[in-house]
């Protein structure tokens, strides 16, 4: 009977310890995106959007569903979508220039990259009268395919 107890013990302690290793195996990573966004990454998204074409940013987005939050209008669905609307909300200006200010902020988690700064915006409107400010930026990067590529963002101003 001892002999039993023995042996059923030792098969069921082999068995704990077999699935505790395969518990411990991480998951499969994506493709290596080298060095995570940094200040001089985050400047180009923005000088991207200073030539008021939102072509010459679709590079640093995300395609299909994600949510990115913009000062007007409040929300889109899809980069698809936001290029679109942005567009008119753009159409209104003859010209823009977007400096990302020295609190920008980057924290690497794996294959994802959050980032916080204030973004110094001047902005000619066709009129000729002329915008400035300062608004606050939150944006998520993902690395897909090798690329640190936008999943969300958040662009707000603070209330006057």
């Amino acid at each position: 009977m001892l002999k039993r107890f023995l042996t059923v013990s030792l098969c069921l302690f082999v068995i704990t310890l077999s699935a505790a290793s395969q518990a411990k195996k991480p998951a499969a990573k994506k493709a290596s995106a080298g060095p995570a966004p940094d200040k001089a990454y985050l400047q180009k998204i923005w000088d991207g959007w200073s030539t008021l074409d939102p072509a010459n940013t679709a590079k640093f987005y995300a395609t299909g569903p994600h949510t990115f939050f913009d000062i007007a209008p409040l929300k889109y669905a899809s980069w698809e979508e936001y290029e679109k609307g942005v567009k008119g909300v753009l159409a209104g200006y003859k010209s823009a220039k977007f400096t990302v200010n020295d609190d920008a902020a980057t924290h690497p988690h794996g294959d994802l990259v959050w980032a916080t700064a204030t973004v110094k915006e001047e902005m000619t409107n066709k009129a000729g009268k002329v915008e400035m400010g300062n608004f606050r930026w939150t944006v998520v990067f993902e690395n897909e395919d090798g690329k640190w590529l936008i999943v969300h963002e958040h662009v707000s101003a603070p209330l006057q």
